[in-house]
């Protein structure tokens, strides 16, 4: 494989500048610059960033499709493929409140599609043990049971990594230390809770909050919510950078707060991959439109976003650089997974502020849009 030079590099050990990089199918080697001839990727005398490929921990479905209706491990592979085409080389795929049948069987096809495909992290179930219901089925919505806890446990055995959005109304502070103590990531979402529960979830094992400001209590000067108890207490938090999910004003006051925990996901919807207008969610109609993924009666149903393109916004609505917002989309959701990059010959190359391409095992390949 040939070097690749005329560039900054962002990897697991932080930006190195002007260096060479040669990818291979097994990873990534680098090296100074000097000495070093190959595909030069500067543009008008301005050295390209080269990142890895970004991790999100919040993917609903891809290539057409939401997880809960994939029967196949071709169909998790596809939804991969969907993703990476955008520069998201590893997803966790999540799981919208379902029937506990489903959950069993989409834990069975996921364990069973990790197997051939290290770009699936794993498992996120949002829901459903949640109390607020956003675009989330409300019939489907329950208390955590004694079984549900011991499937959860098995699963996160077999998982290696199982994150669980839960609303802390719905569970017992026990069941939180349990998953912890199981190795669950447990994030709290989809809650109407008070500070103080909050504050008491997060204490008993609970680690970050699911997209936050959209579908929990929110920060009052009298009653600061999940949205305080996350911010005052320090813990990460999801981040949705669309400009739709959250206002400008109201990502920067997060930021402002607790700029060390904001972990960008996509919350990525059927569409990724997909030139459709609609989808079905819990047998309902959501519609593209405007920029926007919602139901008939204008309640967002996810996210009409690539990852790429949230660390495009965050760099330009904000002091960050392109390179502390690109850390948003990768080490920081791997630091919350405990994972190396599953991915080390997936990277994305970025032009003035704007991803621009991929390298996939030394391969230079284009970057689709949604």
């Amino acid at each position: 494989m040939s070097w690749f030079t005329g560039l900054d590099l962002l990897d697991a050990t932080g930006l190195q500048r002007d260096i060479a990089l040669r990818v291979t199918a097994h990873g990534a080697e680098i090296a100074p610059r000097a000495g070093q001839s190959g595909t030069d990727l500067s543009r008008d005398g301005a050295r390209a960033l080269v990142t890895q490929g970004l991790v999100d921990l919040q993917v609903n479905g891809g290539a057409g499709r939401l997880l809960g209706d994939f029967t196949t491990t071709d169909d998790l592979h596809a939804m991969d493929a969907a993703h990476w085409a955008t520069g998201t080389a590893a997803i966790l795929p999540t799981l919208i409140s379902d029937r506990p049948d489903v959950t069993r069987r989409v834990i069975d096809l996921v364990a069973s599609a990790q197997q051939g495909c290290p770009a699936i992290l794993g498992l996120h179930l949002e829901g459903p043990h949640l109390a607020v219901p956003g675009a989330h089925d409300p019939a489907m919505l329950r208390p955590l049971s004694d079984d549900d806890l011991a499937l959860y446990i098995a699963a996160r055995a077999r998982l290696g990594v199982l994150m669980i959005t839960l609303a802390p109304e719905m569970v017992t502070q026990a069941q939180i230390g349990a998953l912890r103590d199981a190795g669950v990531i447990v994030s709290l979402g989809h809650t109407g809770c008070d500070y103080d529960m909050a504050g008491a979830a997060f204490a008993s094992g609970a680690r970050m909050a699911t997209h936050l400001f959209n579908a929990m209590s929110g920060l009052h000067h009298r009653n600061p919510g999940l949205v305080g108890a996350t911010l005052d207490c320090a813990m990460p938090y999801g981040l949705i950078a669309d400009g739709v999910h959250v206002h400008r004003a109201a990502l920067k006051i997060a930021l402002a707060a607790h700029e060390p925990g904001a972990v960008l996901v996509s919350d990525a919807m059927a569409l990724t991959g997909s030139a459709a207008d609609h989808f079905t969610l819990a047998g309902r109609t959501a519609y593209r439109r405007n920029g926007r993924l919602e139901l008939a009666d204008s309640t967002l149903a996810g996210a009409d976003l690539t990852l790429v393109k949230a660390v495009e916004n965050i760099a330009d609505w904000t002091a960050c650089d392109l390179a502390h917002a690109a850390a948003m989309a990768i080490a920081r959701p791997l630091a919350l997974t405990g994972r190396a990059h599953p991915t080390p010959s997936r990277w994305v190359i970025w032009h003035a502020g704007r991803a621009t391409g991929r390298i996939d095992a030394g391969a230079l390949l284009p970057l689709a849009q949604l």
